[in-house]
């Protein structure tokens, strides 16, 4: 198989750097919640910045997607790294819930353009055959990229910064690596004199998909919507969003109110969840190009069924004080879920919609994942505070086994149907499945 030329290893290293660059002041919020706790402010209050936020990245993903359908990716993602740094800074200066739920819900908008362009601009570099891998690579960024923010902020605390000093710190960072971004990031191969690369020939735009741009908003949107497996994708969004965002704001928390760990200690344990997370989305990506696209939705409900499992023995151990045993569950949960979780907004969507809409499949997947995961902070916050956390975690394994239940039907709606007929064509229909 082709190995990837020089240009497409700088683009999706400069992609992957700048979106861990993201994660930055992103987790921030997450690791602060020990400390701001301790000032005053309740899991209930604070899971309600959190949930505000992720509504206005929800609404963001649509609007930032379709946005960078149209104008390309690498605008979109400069820019939402820059005004990402203006949010951090401005969170730290102020005071107060109001304060705080608004730019958070700002920060977490303009951070919701991210992701679309960088997938946009990957759909648009490299050939249909190199998805699944080139996704995973990407998707380091928001995996192990939260694992070394998690591991910095936490030392920071450690090393006796205030939160606001940890905030400043993030700020700074992302800016740095922004103008390093720009320096390196090009929007396409024949940017640099490379010929363009081959896009899904099973997108819904059929050969339409090959073309960057489409040619109206009604163009753009009406063939996802008409698509059965699309929505069983977004189904699926909603529930692993549900489950990964939970892990990613709570675990901490969790971690400090029923191991005993210390804030500092707890902000560095909870980089298991992504760690391992970043590991599983590794293999899948490499099993479900290496086995065949139509593949994609047999590994995930592999991945999902068991689990559904660790998350109910995660509860049932939550009145359990020893940190050990949980350490391992939550690893294992991030292993299980998040490769899976990789596919719907990345692999999955460039098969769908290839070079022409990336970024609205993946805006629109997300935005109804981040929708549901709505319920992550101030539901799950609410829910753990009166029925303690056996109860949030049985309420995740449910939802963790509804969303194997889609995964088996989107296997037999559209990847089954796709693993049956050749793609050889160049002049293939488009699959409406």
């Amino acid at each position: 198989m082709r190995t990837w030329n020089r240009w497409q290893v700088a683009t999706i290293a400069a992609l992957t750097v700048g979106y861990a660059g993201y994660y930055v002041c992103r987790s921030n919020l997450s690791v602060a919640g020990p400390l701001l706790r301790e000032a005053g402010y309740t899991k209930a209050q604070l899971g309600s910045i959190a949930s505000a936020g992720v509504l206005a990245y929800a609404v963001g993903k649509v609007v930032n997607g379709v946005l960078g359908d149209f104008t390309g990716g690498r605008v979109m993602f400069l820019l939402g790294m820059a005004l990402s740094v203006v949010c951090t800074f401005a969170f730290g200066l102020t005071t107060g819930l109001a304060a705080w739920t608004v730019i958070w819900c700002v920060n977490r908008f303009v951070q919701s353009a991210g992701w679309g362009a960088a997938l946009k601009i990957s759909g648009v570099w490299f050939d249909a055959a190199h998805y699944g891998r080139a996704v995973a690579v990407l998707s380091m960024s928001y995996l192990f990229g939260d694992v070394v923010a998690r591991l910095a902020l936490g030392q920071m605390l450690a090393a006796g910064a205030t939160w606001r000093q940890m905030f400043f710190g993030a700020g700074g960072v992302l800016l740095g690596l922004t103008g390093l971004v720009m320096l390196v990031l090009r929007s396409r191969p024949q940017d640099v004199g490379l010929p363009p690369t081959a896009g899904s020939a099973a997108s819904v735009f059929g050969a339409d998909g090959n073309h960057e741009r489409p040619a109206s908003l009604g163009s753009l949107v009406a063939p996802l919507m008409k698509s059965l497996s699309f929505h069983l994708v977004c189904v699926m969004s909603f529930g692993l969003t549900l489950i990964r965002e939970t892990f990613n704001f709570w675990t901490p928390s969790y971690l400090a109110e029923t191991a005993g760990l210390s804030a500092d200690k707890a902000a560095t344990a909870s980089s298991l969840f992504p760690f391992f997370g970043g590991l599983s989305v590794l293999v899948v990506g490499w099993l479900s190009d290496t086995l065949g696209r139509g593949r994609r939705a047999g590994i995930m409900v592999l991945f999902l069924v068991p689990g559904a499992a660790a998350m109910v023995v995660l509860g049932v151990m939550a009145g359990d004080a020893a940190p050990g045993p949980k350490l391992v569950l939550v690893s294992l949960v991030g292993f299980l879920l998040i490769g899976p979780y990789s596919f719907l907004a990345g692999a999955i969507s460039l098969d769908m919609a290839s070079k022409r809409g990336a970024a609205t499949a993946a805006g629109i997947t997300d935005a109804v994942g981040y929708f549901g995961s709505v319920l992550s902070g101030a539901y799950i916050g609410a829910l753990a505070q009166r029925l303690g956390w056996s109860s949030a975690f049985g309420f995740l394994a449910a939802v963790s086994i509804a969303t194997a239940l889609a995964a088996a039907a989107y296997y037999f709606v559209r990847e089954r149907a796709i693993a049956m007929t050749s793609e050889n064509s160049d002049e293939a229909p488009p699959v409406r499945a």
